[in-house]
């Protein structure tokens, strides 16, 4: 599970729920008798009353809680061929109707009533224009802030890292400056030595203009993406192969075409198709 896939609408319906289950311990029914005649009687609340207890209260936390989940899971999940959150605003949507009607037929309604249809009505409306309001559509928790990208194939722990002696794959070696010439390690070439293994020689022809040319630098970079965006396989296939959340920094290692290819947290790399809007670390 991500909580950082958690948007601002799933917060308040996480609020709405909890205001949900408080109200559900309290009164129902007000007294409009005398003070010493209302101590003297015992307000029920929503659970000793089944149809409101279990079928507004409960029913109302739980659409909140499979909203939220289905938000959270890496891969929506469905049952009977409906997605868990569709599942979830239904249940919220019909707990604030059944609220409603018990305070449209109730006489004297009490604190747990009274609060229980404001908390409801809230939670259904969260559910409904989550996906549809651009201020409810945000990030619930900011990304954090990203680390240093490593050299691509580096490892964390090897050499050539900050606070880790030796250079990049030689055991004792200094870490040069960015752009600086690396010093050759015991038994290199020199680098007029690799400049002449380097050129063709008269026998051989030159590489043809536009053949065997390096592509264009590429520095790796970290980046969130602004919404839940698929992530290909380098291969081609249609089908994807992750999730990229919102909220989360990946490591962008490679530009292909208009896409990059991306690493995610656990190490698998992939296809990032769509890039617009991405937010650079």
């Amino acid at each position: 599970m991500n909580i950082r896939s958690l948007t601002r609408g799933d917060g308040v319906l996480i609020g709405a729920a909890v205001v949900l289950f408080i109200a559900s311990f309290l009164g129902i029914s007000s007294c409009e008798a005398s003070a010493a005649i209302c101590d003297s009687i015992e307000t029920p609340n929503s659970w000793e009353i089944s149809p409101l207890g279990w079928g507004a209260f409960l029913l109302g936390i739980a659409g909140a809680a499979l909203v939220v989940l289905n938000r959270a899971l890496p891969q929506p999940r469905k049952v009977a061929g409906l997605d868990l959150g569709q599942i979830g605003v239904a249940f919220t949507v019909a707990a604030a109707w059944n609220v409603l009607m018990w305070m449209f037929e109730s006489d004297n309604a009490g604190a747990g009533l009274i609060l229980g249809l404001i908390a409801s009505l809230i939670l259904a409306a969260a559910a409904v224009a989550a996906p549809l309001v651009p201020a409810l559509k945000g990030p619930l928790l900011s990304a954090p802030k990203p680390q240093a990208p490593q050299p691509y194939g580096m490892q964390p722990g090897q050499p050539g890292q900050p606070g880790v002696p030796g250079g990049y794959g030689y055991p004792g070696a200094q870490q040069s400056p960015y752009g600086a010439q690396p010093q050759p390690y015991p038994g290199q070439p020199q680098p007029d030595q690799q400049a002449q293994a380097a050129a063709p020689s008269p026998a051989q022809p030159a590489p043809a203009q536009g053949q065997g040319q390096p592509a264009s630098d590429f520095a790796p970079f970290w980046f969130a993406v602004p919404v839940a965006r698929p992530l290909y396989g380098e291969d081609g296939s249609p089908t994807p192969i992750a999730e990229l959340a919102p909220g989360t920094w990946y490591l962008a290692v490679e530009q292909r075409g208009q896409g990059l290819i991306a690493q995610t947290q656990d190490g698998r790399r992939g296809v990032l198709q769509d890039t617009t809007g991405i937010q650079r670390g």
